[in-house]
């Protein structure tokens, strides 16, 4: 399947982990994406959260606003 637009890359990835990089502090957020808007606001559930590689917080499910998000790549 050849994905064409941003959202079609995002709609693959949902039920999938994903890597979230924040545009402040360069936290990492790692969980599964359940939901995005047009805005790109996000729902993590079993969120991780790393700082500087490190494993800092286990976050559960999380909202993020679609401008705080620098990218969000498929997990390996």
């Amino acid at each position: 399947m050849e994905m064409t637009k941003p959202f079609d890359t995002l709609n693959a990835s949902k039920g999938k982990r994903v890597v979230i990089e924040l545009t402040k502090e360069k936290r990492r957020l790692i969980g599964t994406l359940k939901a995005f808007d047009q805005h790109i606001n996000v729902v993590l559930e079993e969120t991780e959260e790393y700082l500087d590689g490190e494993l800092k917080s286990k976050l559960g499910s999380v909202f993020l606003r679609g401008a705080a998000i620098l990218y969000i790549s498929p997990a390996n």
